[in-house]
């Protein structure tokens, strides 16, 4: 297949065009400066220059290829709304180009925010008003009959180069002099490998199903407590509690997503795609590649 991948240079989307290119796919990659269509180039795929604002560049992409991986996002959590509003445009112009085809749109969307089915976020947890509206807009769009399903990823999608959320706890505990959680920090994270993750969204467009929901999870849930201690003792730092005044002053823009109670399985996903991950867990990747 033909696969048009938006940010194919990113941490994630880098990951999906070498695990797509290794298993025989052509990938077109968006790249929004020459410095990504360099990297872009590197991987053995082809530079398509535009940015996720550039609908008619996307519609471009997707008319041209096979089937799209929507992976791109402005990730500058200060203006979050900014963002997902930006994230949702871009979607329904790539459905709209793909309107009428069987091409397949693989969304990304995230697990942070979702009712837990039982104990867990499961695939049959539907997003409603999470934080991120990008799978409304896929499901909108699969109901439309557009042939579009979503990737879900927990908050850590880790491995070497990560700038996410664990490293950016990790810059909060070296620059505040302690390795904090929020209250009793009991509050579950899941976590999956980029390599993992990235297997997902290969067999997620080469087994396309309208309206699927996949979740790509290694870790079913690590304590924030837990992410706390092994930062506090891999930096020889205390570790403490922050209560809930005090939560904004030392994560900052974060504090909006870290006390989320996210636990995920992936037990349907596994069946239906033959997935299994793995890579190393989140802190055995910490321990490895974050210090």
């Amino acid at each position: 297949m033909k696969i048009f991948v938006t940010g194919a240079s990113g941490f994630i989307g880098s990951a999906v065009v070498e695990e797509l290119i290794t298993a025989g796919h052509q990938v077109v990659g968006l790249a929004r400066s020459e410095v990504s269509a360099e990297a872009i180039s590197n991987t053995g795929a082809e530079p398509l220059m535009g940015s996720l604002e550039d609908l008619e560049i996307l519609k471009q992409g997707a008319l041209q290829a096979d089937g799209v991986i929507h992976t791109a996002f402005i990730h500058d959590f200060t203006q979050f709304a900014k963002a997902s509003d930006v994230d949702k445009a871009a979607i329904y112009a790539l459905g709209e180009a793909l309107k009428g085809t069987n091409k397949p749109l693989i969304v990304t969307a995230g697990i942070l925010g979702l009712f837990k089915t039982g104990e867990f976020i499961t695939e049959a947890s539907i997003s409603q008003h999470g934080p991120r509206g990008s799978e409304v807009a896929a499901l909108t769009l699969a109901a439309e009959g557009i042939n579009a399903s979503v990737v879900r990823l927990p908050p850590s999608v880790h491995g070497k180069g990560d700038k996410g959320f664990v490293p950016f706890i990790i810059g909060q505990a070296k620059k505040n002099g302690v390795s904090a959680y929020p209250n009793d920090g009991s509050n579950r994270w899941p976590a999956v490998h980029r390599f993992d993750a990235a297997k997902v969204f290969r067999l997620a467009i080469e087994k396309s199903q309208k309206g699927a929901l996949y979740n790509a999870i290694g870790d079913q849930g690590v304590s924030v407590k837990n992410i706390a201690e092994f930062i506090g003792k891999k930096l020889n730092l205390p570790v403490v509690s922050v209560s809930n005044e005090k939560i904004a002053q030392h994560f900052e823009w974060m504090s909006g997503f870290i006390g989320f109670d996210s636990p995920a399985t992936a037990l349907q996903t596994q069946q239906q795609l033959s997935w299994q991950p793995r890579e190393l867990n989140l802190l055995q990747d910490m321990d490895e590649n974050y210090f």
